[in-house]
């Protein structure tokens, strides 16, 4: 999404359940954790592109998040919506390290505006 290259400690993996999600509040807005069963860690802007339902309360399975508001399903890699839904969610670069935090790149609030 950006070339941000600044990147924040936020957590520590174990912070966030597998299968589940973590929401923190940023400079940017809200943002979802997600820990798939594979261990992957990913960021999006915590809202749906449909009716902007939080995607942190929805199902996690595989590299998606099934929103809980109407159950559109979001891939993490690229925030698009997937089978016939159209929309895109923001995503943020996260880094891990070997000890397991969790670092989110922080783009300017209007780099964020600019694809949300």
């Amino acid at each position: 999404m950006t070339n941000t290259t600044d990147f924040a400690l936020i957590c520590h993996k174990d912070d966030i359940p597998k299968k589940g999600s973590r929401r923190i509040q940023t400079v940017i807005g809200e943002i979802a954790l997600f820990h798939t069963s594979d261990g992957s860690i990913f960021a999006l802007k915590n809202e749906c592109p449909h009716k902007k339902g939080p995607l942190s309360e929805g199902i996690v399975h595989g590299h998606s998040v099934t929103c809980p508001l109407h159950n559109w399903i979001i891939n993490f890699e690229t925030g698009e919506a997937q089978g016939s839904d159209s929309g895109c969610t923001p995503t943020l670069a996260v880094k891990l390290d070997k000890e397991g935090g969790v670092y989110l790149a922080m783009p300017e609030a209007s780099e964020m505006d600019a694809v949300a």
